[in-house]
């Protein structure tokens, strides 16, 4: 006899059901589920008998030599798929194996402690990996998942498991998490789409997943426990939904909507080679935000007009330290020719205390604590050999030095200070440098925007970072999924701060960007427009989309939504008045 779990099962199978998630790479996918679940191997966490400790440090041997053979295969496979792009997050891991430091501590504590190496290694790794899943940067949080794929990795050869690399020809992929070497890998057999439950819009894969065009989903929430292989799905890259089991009038639209796409990605590329104008003709200028050098192709591919955010910081994680001056003059000299004559903005090291730098220190709360520019100024050392290698590489005149994290003027005319005392040394020194290279800041913290009418007057330009900005303004933090609904972009406190930075700097004729998500985000767009902002920072991809949704309008209709926006008590009130106004454009 059928019971009522069965029956419920076999109803929930055949009706649709909706999931929403955040949009980590554009795109439709229609197909049926793959459901992907790592082997996971538990620690042996027995005593190692005396006579085992040397067969055991042999075993961790294969299974490191083992682990970089795959590596450098899968690494191998990143370069055919998309060039050099991202081939650098398995030279940091494969690095991670040869790390004398690291493996010496696993060996000398299986002597030591006669503990099984698949033990050790877990320990000893997860360290590094709650360094960064502890980190205020959701940069860094992100990338501790590619830590986690090197434990894993590791301690599965030590059981001589197998590694899942194939999957069914054009599946749609849901899994509690993926790591970069599993896209790599599924995107041989064709990959359509990706889902998880958790990750990050900044993560790895969802860079990977960008790069190769494969739509993805995070942030769907145990999405892994309620669906079943083989299910139908619909997965909205777009609009960050999954739909399950889609009833035949929703799998009909997305069919149309693909046919279309088609057809608006080739205008969409007919944009990237025109000058970005409102309808009555306003001059907009949109640049990159970018993490990696190899980039760069993609800032051409959209027709962007300079790097407006290249986060520095991403140099810590393939080298698990802070680069050397030389290390930095190299990369960002590279950088500069490859993207001269137009600007590179080089924000400086962003990251906190509580890992890499320090390995000892400890946050009770990083969001609040020692990170940004009060790191940088208490380790001179660090400050001191960043602003040289920038000073010496901007022999081009194109980069733009712009400052993180900044609360007050003090800590501006600090850094206006440490670079004069630069400049004298490579002076001294006959060093070749550049000594006139802009200055500004980032705006992301309450304080910054109630003085913003002094800092316009220290500094060559700002750029509004807008997650950080409502995060430490509404007290929300984004990655916390409690409080996930909180975080509202269109609150008005925080598009009333927001407008009070633009019309401030413009009236003092310095230049301001945005280079949060919200620039990105085309319902925000005629708001920023009519506030008066000519300067987008976004990612690559998010380029073309912009340049057609700002084509649309004119100043004069803009200025007045905006205007009535910010007399608006709420932000769904605000939300809906962008909505109905971008309706009469569509």
């Amino acid at each position: 006899m059928v019971g009522i779990r069965e029956i419920q099962e076999a109803d929930s199978a055949s009706q649709e059901q909706i999931f929403s998630g955040l949009g980590a790479s554009k795109g439709i996918a229609i197909g049926k589920i793959y459901l992907f679940q790592r082997n996971k191997f538990t620690p042996d966490g027995r005593s190692l008998p005396e006579s085992e400790i040397e067969n055991e440090l042999d075993r961790l041997k294969t299974a490191l030599d083992r682990s970089e053979k795959e590596l450098r295969k899968i690494q191998e496979v990143t370069v055919h798929k998309i060039g050099e792009v991202f081939s650098d997050i398995f030279s940091a891991q494969i690095m991670m194996l040869h790390d004398e430091v690291l493996i010496d501590n696993v060996c000398n504590r299986i002597r030591e402690e006669k503990k099984y190496a698949d033990t050790v290694i877990d320990e000893e790794i997860t360290k590094y990996e709650d360094m960064m899943l502890s980190s205020s940067d959701s940069f860094l949080r992100e990338r501790a998942a590619d830590i986690e794929d090197l434990k894993d990795r590791i301690i599965r050869n030590l059981h001589s498991g197998n590694i899942i690399s194939r999957i069914p020809e054009s599946a749609i992929v849901v899994s509690n998490s993926l790591t970069p070497a599993d896209i790599v890998l599924f995107s041989r057999q064709n990959v359509l789409g990706c889902a998880t439950d958790g990750g990050g819009l900044t993560s790895h894969v969802a860079l990977i997943c960008r790069s190769l065009d494969i739509p993805m989903i995070v942030g769907l929430h145990s999405i892994s426990d309620k669906v079943w292989e083989g299910q139908s799905v619909i997965i909205d890259g777009y609009d960050g939904k999954l739909y399950l089991n889609p009833n035949p009038q929703r799998l009909i639209a997305y069919e149309r909507r693909q046919m279309r796409k088609s057809v608006i990605d080739v205008k969409l590329s007919e944009l990237a080679e025109m000058e970005t104008r409102t309808k009555c003709g306003k001059r907009i200028h949109i640049y990159s935000n970018i993490d990696f050098q190899e980039e760069l192709p993609s800032v051409e591919k959209y027709g962007s007009e300079g790097i407006g955010l290249y986060r520095s910081e991403s140099l810590f994680i393939s080298r698990g330290k802070a680069p050397s001056e030389e290390e930095q003059y190299a990369y960002y000299s590279e950088l500069a020719r490859g993207i001269a004559p137009r600007p590179l903005t080089i924000r400086l090291f962003d990251v906190g205390g509580d890992k890499l730098l320090y390995t000892t220190y400890k946050e009770q709360n990083p969001n609040l604590g020692w990170r940004g520019i009060r790191i940088l100024i208490d380790v001179p050392e660090i400050l001191e050999a960043q602003l040289r290698a920038i000073l010496r590489a901007n022999t081009s005149g194109n980069i733009r030095i712009l400052l993180p994290m900044i609360s007050s003027i003090d800590e501006i005319r600090f850094i206006k200070k440490a670079l004069q005392n630069v400049r004298c040394q490579l002076r001294e020194e006959h060093v070749a440098f550049n000594a006139e290279t802009a200055l500004g800041v980032m705006i992301e913290i309450p304080s910054a925007v109630e003085i913003i009418s002094e800092i316009v007057r220290e500094v060559n330009f700002v750029s509004i970072g807008t997650n950080d900005l409502i995060q430490y303004t509404l007290a929300v933090d984004r990655n916390n999924d409690v409080v996930q609904d909180l975080y509202q972009k269109f609150h008005p406190a925080i598009i009333r701060m927001i407008a009070r930075v633009i019309r401030s700097s413009n009236k003092a004729g310095c230049s301001v960007s945005i280079c949060g998500e919200m620039a990105a985000d085309t319902h925000a767009t005629p708001l920023l427009l009519g506030f008066g902002l000519e300067e987008f920072s976004v990612v690559n991809s998010s380029i073309p989309e912009l340049k057609k949704e700002i084509s649309s309008y004119e100043m004069k209709e803009l200025v007045q939504v905006a205007q009535k926006c910010l007399e608006l008590p709420t932000a769904s009130e605000v939300e809906h008045e962008l909505k109905h106004f971008r309706l009469q454009y569509k």
